[in-house]
């Protein structure tokens, strides 16, 4: 199924066009969040625009898999992709031609969280199509590491795309990526999927079986309730950095870009660390890590002083929080391209959108009026011991129910 080297050059061009993609991507999520955040200066409505961009996923994530693992994930990379272009094309255009109000902005992030919803799994299902399954802890880490220049790149051109001109300009970058992501994929010819079973008529016995794929592995299982529970605390926090900046340390938009460019530093790191010289024998016990990592570095953010030096450390400790994410997430999503079978892969990754979709809004709709009275760092401090708490709980619960198996994780 892999030609030898030739798997390279193929995982190589699409894990850029999605780098290139996310690039765009970035640099006009952290414009638009900072133009909400001067324009209303309100947690609870940069939580709404959380909702409103997650609210889709969880919607739409169990028929995003379902799709995933029925029809051509190429295309739906590739249909989502232009999709996500074309709204913020339609947005550019009205912007430049209209006095449009501030709420017209989560339409295109309503939009943008469909397009996203069913884009994930399908290009999270073809990497296994074109990597060995040895390579897949260092292919994943180097197209994370992709993901971090991005990441990394984006805010900084947003930040200045954002002080040089109008939005209706700074969306055209997301068309850009759009584009190039997609005739990226649409050059790369993806290995056929042989599928062991014929397709079951019925998409919600087709959801189901991706749940028994968790309900089956109980090492897998423990960990996705970890992160469901860790999520619900943590997941708000990316809608509350361009506050902790603006209002906490009363610093400017390129000060926000500059801690979103110190957590993609940490971003970077870490994936230059799977990528290279990091060989992850036990992917389950390293995600966990990742995850008390994280909860740590956000229980530290909240106890900063509201000063420049305060901020300072701010912006050193997000590099942690961006190291951390990734010490979680690569060595899961390995484990499960390794352990799964290919057909229901699509329908396992779902789920794992599911989550982050549910705990997201959920968790905004629970911490923003706890952010707008008494201060987003003290949502940091929470988040942070809540995640450390349901860590030591979790791992408690799996050891009781499962003490003959807990030195495999």
């Amino acid at each position: 199924m892999f030609e030898k080297d030739k798997w390279k050059t193929k995982f190589l061009i699409v894990a850029l066009g999605q780098a290139i993609s996310l690039l765009g991507s970035h640099g006009v999520q952290f414009a638009m969040i900072w133009w909400l955040a001067e324009q209303t200066s309100s947690p609870l409505m940069l939580g709404l625009s959380g909702l409103v961009a997650y609210l889709p996923m969880t919607l739409f994530s169990p028929l995003a898999g379902v799709t995933a693992d029925r029809l051509n994930r190429k295309w739906i990379c590739i249909f989502s992709d232009m999709a996500m272009g074309i709204i913020a094309l339609a947005y550019a255009v009205c912007l430049f031609l209209f006095e449009l109000l501030v709420w017209t902005i989560f339409i295109m992030l309503c939009v943008r969280g469909i397009g996203s919803t069913f884009q994930q799994p399908a290009i999270q299902s073809i990497i296994p199509q074109l990597v060995p399954t040895g390579q897949l802890v260092k292919t994943n880490g180097w197209m994370q590491l992709m993901n971090a220049g991005s990441f990394l790149l984006g805010p900084v051109i947003g930040a200045s795309l954002y002080a040089a001109f109008p939005m209706s300009v700074v969306l055209i970058s997301d068309v850009i990526g759009a584009v190039l992501a997609s005739a990226a994929l649409a050059v790369v010819q993806i290995p056929k999927l042989e599928k062991s079973q014929e397709m079951k008529q019925n998409m919600l016995v087709e959801f189901k079986e991706g749940l028994q794929v968790f309900q089956r592995d109980r090492k897998l299982f423990y960990l996705v309730i970890a992160e469901a529970l860790c999520m619900f605390f943590y997941a708000p926090l990316s809608s509350f950095y361009p506050l902790m900046t603006s209002d906490y340390f009363n610093l400017s938009a390129m000060y926000g870009s500059v801690v979103e460019l110190s957590f993609a530093v940490g971003m970077i790191v870490s994936s230059l660390l799977f990528s290279s010289v990091w060989k992850v024998n036990r992917k389950i016990r390293v995600s966990y890590i990742g995850l008390l990592g994280m909860g740590v570095v956000s229980a530290a953010c909240g106890m900063l002083p509201p000063a420049f030096f305060g901020w300072v450390l701010f912006a050193v400790l997000c590099v942690g929080l961006g190291a951390f994410g990734h010490v979680h997430t690569i060595p899961l999503t390995a484990y499960i391209q390794e352990t799964v079978e290919a057909e229901k892969m699509g329908r396992a990754f779902s789920v794992l959108t599911l989550i982050s979709s549910v705990t997201m809004p959920v968790g905004l709709l629970f911490s923003s009026p706890i952010a707008e009275k008494v201060g987003v760092h003290v949502w940091f401090f929470i988040a942070g011991i809540a995640i450390v708490v349901m860590i030591a709980v979790v791992w408690i619960w799996y050891c009781l129910n499962s003490p003959k198996r807990r030195k495999e994780i």
